[in-house]
């Protein structure tokens, strides 16, 4: 199912169910429905971090946007981003908790150390939904990409561009260890580059910060030699473009095929431009929208909408089985930019044709 088509099967249903339940006010056992809540709902939403623009510029906003709209302009958001420090967002969860907010949006810095923050919450009676990563403890649900994907993509798209040599060595960038998601990736992209290239060398990059991307790569290549380099799978843009700075500082004539993930503005121009080989294009409006419908539904008590918009289940290391949605991703290349961000409204052609890349766009019709 492609993502127009699983848009309007998700407004279906939710427009049906949404008639169904004013029509008849039952809940999913039958008894007459009694929300917990109208719409004067309060959303605490945690984010995790600033170095990905996207937390900025997409989620926030548009669960903002959304949960306006499903309340009647009603509800609000509250707002915090721990800026990667993981007793920052535990704090900040702690005040959201006292402010009495109605449910909880986690973006969890550490998913680990996140849980018993997310077990106050739950003894206070507040909702727990585990946004675009999971976090331990009894949360109700989860809301992220499907991230085994995302790492297969990722990790297809590198070994076919090398022809599943055996003997080009690749350096690989994973992730931050605190983060779950990361090892997903990680998981999924070995399981497509296994036996189909050398692995040189492979680090887990801390806090996911560029600059530690950077100085692992100088490592990499001090021990491989820069023109040894095939390829690079970096789990994320904001590492890939600390790669690509450290193999320009080393005097690399020509880049390596470098993956990415999360279509972020500067890797699309760099894709566009040849210097970043592949990007994953996760559908921010479509994961925020369905966070926030989701949100607003449990605390409201619809048990048929709740369990409509998580027909996904996973695990994490507490809790077993937890409804989930989980949605699809795809891979950006230069031959698909105009399908993909442009397409959903992400970037407009001016955003990404700069006057330096202009040339590239013009080259791939793109206006």
């Amino acid at each position: 199912m492609n993502r127009a088509t699983r848009r309007t099967a998700l407004a279906v249903t939710l427009c049906s169910l949404t008639l169904a339940l004013a029509a008849c006010g039952s809940g999913d056992d039958g008894a007459e429905a009694s929300p917990t809540k109208g719409d004067d709902i309060t959303v605490g939403l945690l984010l995790p971090e600033k170095a990905n623009s996207r937390y900025e510029k997409f989620d926030y906003p548009i669960i903002k946007k959304k949960v306006a709209a499903l309340t009647d302009g009603k509800g609000k958001v509250v707002y915090a981003n721990a800026e990667q420090d993981a007793d920052v967002q535990s704090g900040q969860l702690q005040k959201m908790v006292d402010e009495k907010v109605d449910v909880l949006m986690v973006d969890a810095v550490d998913s680990h150390a996140i849980a018993s923050g997310v077990r106050k919450a739950k003894k206070a009676g507040i909702p727990v939904i585990a946004y675009d990563r999971l976090a331990e403890g009894p949360i109700d649900a989860y809301v992220s990409f499907d991230n085994e994907e995302v790492g297969q993509v990722q990790g297809r798209a590198l070994a076919d561009k090398l022809d599943g040599d055996k003997s080009q060595k690749i350096v690989m960038m994973n992730g931050a260890v605190t983060d779950p998601n990361a090892a997903q990736f990680k998981s999924a992209a070995l399981s497509e580059l296994k036996d189909k290239v050398t692995i040189a060398k492979t680090y887990d990059t801390k806090d996911w910060k560029p600059a530690n991307a950077r100085a692992n790569m100088m490592a990499a290549i001090s021990s491989i030699g820069v023109d040894n380099i095939a390829g690079v799978y970096s789990a994320n843009d904001g590492m890939a473009g600390g790669i690509i700075s450290a193999l320009k500082a080393a005097g690399a004539t020509k880049l390596p095929p470098i993956t990415g993930q999360d279509a972020e503005l500067d890797a699309v121009q760099r894709v566009l431009a040849g210097e970043q080989f592949m990007s994953v294009y996760k559908p921010y409006p479509e994961e925020a929208e369905a966070a926030a419908e989701i949100a607003v539904a449990r605390v409201r008590g619809y048990g048929i909408e709740f369990d409509s918009l998580t027909p996904d289940r996973v695990a994490s290391p507490t809790d077993k089985s937890i409804p989930a949605s989980l949605v699809q991703v795809t891979s950006l290349t230069r031959d698909t930019i105009e399908s993909t961000v442009i397409e959903d409204g992400i970037y407009s052609p001016e955003e990404i044709c700069t006057a330096k890349y202009r040339a590239a766009c013009e080259d791939l019709g793109i206006k």
